[in-house]
């Protein structure tokens, strides 16, 4: 139950730990008018939700969106989350934002109001400008039109689960899932997504083809014989120009080509195609993504606190809790699980707006179109909207901030026994690591390479799968194994997966359903 309204005197936002929606409007807008004036930001509108401890865990069992659909994989996250919570083993994040227009923005109702200026200020703003104006997520996703996508998916599931079954729905589900990592298209941009006119047209063509399926199409014709090698080379080179073959996004080539699945099967495959593609762009970007909203609510709690607008105690409290977001273990820590994203994106966009204003001669001769500039904002901008991790660290990571950091390269060959420390901190290393560095956030060298690459639909219909094995990096052989039989019960025939060296050309392994009793 919200508590009643209280006045704050000296011109303070807000005094003591209580807050009310009264108060988190006036501190929106103090926050929303430094956002706007002071850092040029450009944001959606912004619409705050509050909610309990329960919900947010029941958010982060359903990665993170609204309306979501029932699965069980769901309900096990929950379960988990939870269990770690009650026993203080992890605590919950602040608030949850969702890329949408207008911006939702999640807020526990257990923070005080402090933490709430801190989150509002974060999310709202920080995350809602780069949700918006960063290039990836403007070619790639539609912020306008998932929610009320996610309105359609959720009810349409729901229906089929009355229709076919918990246990039917579930298996399509489960197998679309495992397959998320590869339902992406990497390379070129994806449809835009139904509007609500469209989506009722969807439901109607699926009921049509439930009503008129008919399975005899999918008997097996007799294989021709006595076809000549190169008839048979041209027939191959055909039949990958009409699938479209090689094909990056299995999903989709699952969706619109598998010759045993019904409608309903096929559209939600694509609703989890839809889904993976959604959430695309963040994991291209969670550096810079968390950096900008780190930046941009660490800019405006102060501003507001110079301004007399924040009391000393609650930016006490603000300045505690930036500093458990940025806390950055050392690798001998038992704490430490890699790169803080958080702390790596502040320090580089605060390294950014040092080299606009303080050069040292080492940044005039590493960044001399921005160095001493004094235009920050308009540097930070440009990146925020122009950049991904890989290509932000490449361009704007110093020498100063890789001397900071401790950063150095480790050279981890397969055939030696002992690793190498390779670059150091003279001006070639300092080129090395950086490239190192954002080589590892490229997410494309990153995750298997995997295509579809030839079907013979009119032949015995095997699916071969390509995966370009690089640096001899194979995949783990239980999970490869497990995702080969889920895509065979997609695609309802024998499935191979060949792995190729992609510097040699050499085959390193073959596997197959069949030879695992598929």
């Amino acid at each position: 139950m919200a508590l009643p309204a209280r006045k704050c005197g000296s011109g303070l936002l807000f005094s003591g730990s209580d807050w009310d929606f009264a108060t988190l409007s006036r501190t929106h807008d103090a926050i929303e008018q430094v956002a706007l004036e002071d850092l040029g930001l450009d944001v959606y509108p912004s619409q705050l939700e509050i909610i309990t401890s329960e919900q947010m865990l029941d958010a982060y069992a359903s990665i993170g969106l609204p309306l979501m659909y029932r699965h069980w994989s769901f309900g096990k996250h929950f379960l988990y989350q939870e269990l770690l919570y009650r026993k203080a083993g992890r605590g919950l994040a602040y608030e949850l934002v969702i890329n949408s227009n207008p911006c939702i923005v999640y807020l526990m109702e257990e923070n005080t109001m402090a933490l709430q200026a801190l989150v509002t200020a974060h999310a709202a703003f920080g995350h809602n400008h780069f949700f918006k104006n960063n290039h990836l997520f403007r070619q790639w996703t539609d912020a306008g039109a998932i929610l009320s996508y996610m309105d359609f998916a959720k009810s349409y599931i729901a229906h089929c689960e009355e229709r076919h079954g918990t246990d039917a729905v579930e298996a399509v589900l489960d197998a679309a899932h495992a397959l998320m990592d590869q339902g992406v298209f990497r390379y070129r941009r994806p449809p835009k997504l139904s509007s609500e006119k469209q989506r009722e047209g969807i439901r109607e063509r699926l009921d049509y083809e439930a009503r008129t399926y008919n399975d005899l199409w999918r008997t097996l014709p007799p294989a021709k014989a006595d076809e000549r090698p190169d008839e048979a080379e041209e027939k191959v080179a055909e039949r990958k120009r009409a699938l479209n073959l090689p094909e990056e996004n299995i999903l989709y080539f699952l969706e619109k080509n598998s010759l045993i699945l019904e409608p309903w099967q096929r559209e939600i495959l694509r609703i989890v195609r839809i889904i993976a593609q959604y959430f695309y762009p963040q994991r291209q970007t969670q550096v810079m993504n968390e950096g900008c909203a780190t930046f941009v609510h660490y800019t405006i709690m102060n501003t507001l606190f110079d301004r007399g607008r924040i009391g000393e105690g609650a930016m006490l409290e603000i300045l505690r809790n930036h500093s458990n977001v940025v806390f950055q273990p050392a690798f001998d820590d038992p704490r430490y699980s890699g790169i803080n994203p958080y702390a790596l994106g502040l320090d580089m966009m605060q390294d950014i707006k040092r080299i606009a204003t303080e050069p040292t001669p080492e940044d005039r001769d590493w960044f001399p179109d921005i160095a001493g500039s004094g235009d920050w904002r308009a540097t930070l901008l440009d990146a925020w909207a122009n950049h991904r991790d890989e290509s932000f660290i490449r361009q704007y990571l110093s020498p100063a901030l890789i001397r900071k950091w401790r950063f150095f390269v480790l050279g981890d060959a397969a055939a030696e026994a002992h690793y190498e420390v390779g670059p150091i901190h003279n001006e070639r290393g300092y080129e090395k690591v950086r490239t190192a560095l954002a080589d590892s956030y490229d997410i494309g060298a990153t995750r298997a390479n995997i295509q579809v690459a030839d079907v013979d639909l009119l032949g015995d219909r095997r699916l071969r799968l390509l995966h370009k094995v690089k640096d001899g990096i194979l995949l783990d052989e239980r999970s490869r194994d497990a995702t080969l039989r889920h895509i065979r019960r997609l695609w309802g025939y024998e499935v191979s997966l060949a792995g190729v060296d992609m510097q040699t050309g050499a085959t390193v392994y073959e596997r197959s359903t069949a030879q695992m009793g598929e």
